[in-house]
């Protein structure tokens, strides 16, 4: 019919555009060890606990680590593959931490420096090859984490480290799927209220302990250089920080061969137990078992927990602590 018009449809309704976020980009590096290598093995120490949100082993064996470096947080990604090292870093802290990778993975170490002389050191020694020790330069990032572990169980130290990176650390940069966190920075840790530590399960000893390293970080983080027994008065200065946690500390930070944890509720009998037979050694003599290994203490007694040789268990686990419910 003339003047009809077809009637109109009906408008569509407005299709959102998906908006990507670009994968921020990567600075990558390539690295040979100069020997047997053993990824897990050389960086297994800077985890705590499955579930440490700064860092993550996955089961092709690849790991992915945050840290908070002198340029910035950082993100850094290492696989292992046909004995090279194939590593990518984001963040203001990627090129440091790829400028460091080397000594990361035990570039300075010298395992051939060490001489077994008993059997199961001398055949661990051999099965585990590719053990170096790690040094990451970084001082606090070990030390907060081995202050939170003095005197309670490995679970509750792991929990409260946890729970105070998630709230008060920032997302890591790169991927967002490696849903990593970078530890606070040494003001936030100053500024978390005391019901905070308390709702982590953290004593008011231990997180005093915190609160007066992060006041004076940087001279801590010069410990990073210096040799260990100057390292170690450096760390021991420090009201609640003794040979226990020093020692944890500079394991990581210096990748120290000699720096021998003493004051472990279990080390002791389990270098005496490997040794001696005697899984009721006390630290004294723990110190002589190792005195053939001085100035590779350490990594004697990483020796003796790789062998499996432990005593069995034939006292209960210490007991949980739950200040938080207090």
């Amino acid at each position: 019919m003339a003047g009809r018009f077809a009637p109109r449809s009906a408008p569509r309704a407005a299709v959102p555009r998906q908006v990507t976020t670009p994968e921020p980009a990567a600075l990558t590096r390539d690295w040979t060890p100069p020997g047997p290598f053993d990824l897990r093995l050389v960086l297994g120490p800077l985890r705590r606990g499955p579930a440490d949100p700064t860092f993550r082993m996955s089961a092709d064996g690849s790991v992915r680590r945050a840290s908070r470096t002198p340029a910035g947080p950082g993100t850094l990604h290492v696989v292992a593959r046909e004995g090279r090292i194939e590593a990518a870093a984001w963040g203001p802290g990627a090129q440091w931490l790829l400028d460091q990778l080397p000594t990361l993975l035990g570039a300075c170490d010298e395992p051939e420096a060490f001489t077994p002389r008993h059997r199961l050191l001398a055949v661990t020694h051999h099965r585990r090859p590719g053990l170096r020790l790690l040094r990451t330069g970084l001082v606090m990032e070990s030390l907060i984490p081995s202050v939170l572990e003095q005197k309670v169980t490995t679970d509750e130290a792991y929990r409260a480290w946890r729970l105070l990176v998630r709230k008060y650390g920032e997302p890591a940069p790169g991927p967002q799927e490696y849903g990593l966190y970078v530890m606070p920075d040494a003001r936030t840790w100053s500024l978390i209220p005391s019901w905070e530590w308390h709702r982590a399960g953290v004593d008011s000893k231990r997180s005093a302990t915190i609160l007066r390293a992060v006041r004076v970080a940087r001279r801590m983080e010069e410990a990073a250089t210096m040799e260990l027994t100057e390292a170690m008065a450096r760390l021991q200065v420090i009201p609640g920080i003794g040979p226990w946690t020093a020692a944890e500390t500079l394991q990581r930070s210096n990748g120290a061969p000699d720096a021998v944890t003493v004051g472990d509720f279990h080390l002791p009998g389990i270098v005496g137990h490997a040794l001696a037979g005697n899984r009721n050694a006390d630290d004294e003599e723990m110190l002589t078992l190792l005195s053939p290994y001085e100035g590779q203490r350490h990594r004697a007694t990483r020796l003796i927990m790789l062998s499996g040789n432990t005593p069995p268990r034939h006292a209960p686990r210490m007991t949980r602590g739950d200040i938080a419910r207090l």
